[in-house]
């Protein structure tokens, strides 16, 4: 029977805890039916010494919620985890840069189109108000370059002081009016075949379109131009991926561009998967995991 491990918070971390295991749970659903056992264990457990995960026959980093506010800890445990040959998906290597948003510049050096974003190690009032100069932008988006869940996340006026400014590296964006009016457009990615869609808006008065702050949701089909992004984008991350979900807006001028490829924690968004997790489930067994039993998938 094939062994899985699925990494989880930081028990110490109260912020996610009612919700993670819920989450838990539905991953959990859609594994043991393929025959698999799954184990949930804090991915904080297994930092300097990843022995504890060496009899796993695949381990999952899905739900490391809360791994951007602890950052270093988290590239050690990529580094412990790739030196001792875990069978990670993603690879651990993945994991430790996909960690850091400015590997969307290296992205946009392949073609990948982004949103216009100027890069600091520290944001400053003078670099914001040099933003709104040189973009035109009626509202700019900072925020850290380690960040998940609008982390520090701050949405600025012409004119409006920059309070609570992110801490260490950042990035400054025009804010995209169609978040508003479109929302964004996430596609599910499991083993490189696409899986589902779904838009995501906030709601009336707010940038944020996570759950959490009330974000609506909903299925959708992708058209040419939008999966032709999403493909775009994977063929030059150029990594095996188990599973990707790759996130994407239209700017001021009707282009889509890549907002984010998460490869680390993302939420599937099952409840609007048609399949209900069948083709995540279908992935692993494919990742050269042995399964014992497809059925039902």
């Amino acid at each position: 029977m094939t062994q899985i491990a699925v990494l989880t918070p930081d028990p110490s971390d109260r912020s996610y805890i009612g919700r993670w295991p819920e989450v838990l749970e539905r991953l959990k659903a859609t594994l043991q039916e393929t025959g698999a056992t799954v184990t949930a264990t804090p991915w904080t457990d297994h930092v300097e010494d990843a022995s504890g995960l060496a009899g796993y026959d695949l381990i999952l980093p899905v739900i490391v919620w809360g791994y951007h506010r602890d950052h270093t800890r988290w590239l050690k445990a990529c580094a412990s985890w790739t030196e001792a040959g875990l069978p990670v998906a993603n690879r651990a290597e993945v994991l430790r840069w996909n960690s850091d948003k400015s590997y969307l510049a290296r992205l946009a050096q392949k073609g990948v189109p982004i949103p216009p974003t100027l890069w600091t190690d520290g944001v400053t009032q003078d670099q914001v108000d040099a933003a709104f100069a040189e973009t035109g932008a009626p509202v700019l988006i900072v925020k850290p370059t380690v960040s998940a869940g609008a982390f520090r996340t701050l949405r600025l006026s012409p004119g409006e002081a920059l309070t609570e400014a992110p801490e260490g590296a950042a990035m400054i964006q025009p804010y995209l009016k169609s978040i508003e009016t479109e929302g964004e457009t996430s596609l599910l990615f499991f083993g490189g075949r696409l899986s589902h869609a779904v838009n995501k808006r906030p709601v009336p008065g707010d940038f944020r379109i996570q759950m959490q702050f009330g974000g609506l949701y909903a299925a959708v089909a992708p058209d040419a131009e939008v999966l032709a992004l999403a493909e775009q984008v994977l063929a030059a991350i150029d990594e095996p991926l188990l599973y990707a979900r790759i996130d994407m807006a239209r700017d001021d001028a009707g282009r889509w561009v890549l907002m984010e490829a998460e490869l680390i924690e993302p939420d599937f968004y099952l409840d609007y998967d048609p399949a209900n997790g069948a083709g995540f489930a279908r992935a692993v067994a494919q990742q050269g995991v042995r399964v014992d039993d497809l059925t039902g998938v």
